[in-house]
């Protein structure tokens, strides 16, 4: 008796036929799978996965506003740097423009001051040069008009230097104030420090020399009488 085989039991057209069914059966069980409530796992998964989404986002968010703090921070600092560079450019160059019309004003004063001084000292030397002591009769007139010539020179010099440099004014005007300390002072001055009875004495002491006479006269009259 022959073994048994169970592949002479199997229909061929039938394997088709049963996997075209399985097929189908699938594609009805898809629409209605899909269409379940979630389940419970399902929705915490979901809210996780959210939440790490959430937080991926705040990060992001974060990076980007310290990245746009930066740039506005590097903005102003642009913008600081660049007017401040227009400002002191400007500023600089005024400045000197201003010190290098003054350096060449202040060389120029004291080019001339220093021309004075030579013109001054000159003239002062000229002046204590003249020894009144050597003059005689004869060279007396000759003598004197050179000596007038010295000083009117010396005066036209020191009234030059005045009207250059105002500093010079300013010593003639403080000359009087100094001969003036300890100076007597004026008469109104005097007797307004006197008292009544001092006055008095003062007046009487004034008149007498002219009393006394009219005073002989009335005195003569009276006799003739």
């Amino acid at each position: 008796m022959s073994e048994f085989d169970a592949s002479e039991f199997v229909d061929k057209d039938f394997q088709p036929a049963r996997k075209a069914a399985l097929s189908a059966a699938t594609l009805v069980a898809s629409p209605a799978e899909s269409r379940r409530a979630p389940t419970r796992e399902e929705v915490e998964a979901r809210v996780t996965e959210m939440q790490q989404k959430l937080a991926e986002l705040r990060q992001t968010q974060q990076e980007l506003e310290r990245e746009r703090a930066n740039l506005e921070e590097l903005r102003r600092r642009q913008a600081e740097f660049i007017t401040g560079r227009q400002e002191m450019v400007q500023s600089l160059t005024r400045g000197v423009g201003l010190l290098e019309e003054a350096e060449f004003a202040a060389r120029r004063d004291a080019e001339q001051m220093a021309k004075t001084l030579v013109e001054l000292r000159d003239a002062l030397a000229k002046i204590q040069s003249i020894q009144e002591e050597t003059w005689t009769k004869d060279n007396l007139t000759i003598e004197l008009t050179r000596a007038s010539t010295i000083i009117e020179n010396a005066r036209m010099e020191w009234n030059a230097a005045r009207l250059k440099f105002p500093v010079l004014g300013e010593t003639e005007k403080r000359a009087p104030e100094a001969s003036s300390v300890g100076r007597p002072g004026t008469l109104s001055e005097a007797l307004g420090e006197k008292s009544y009875a001092e006055l008095c004495k003062l007046g009487l002491a004034l008149t007498w020399p002219i009393a006394l006479p009219a005073v002989a006269i009335v005195v003569a009259l009276v006799l003739k009488r």
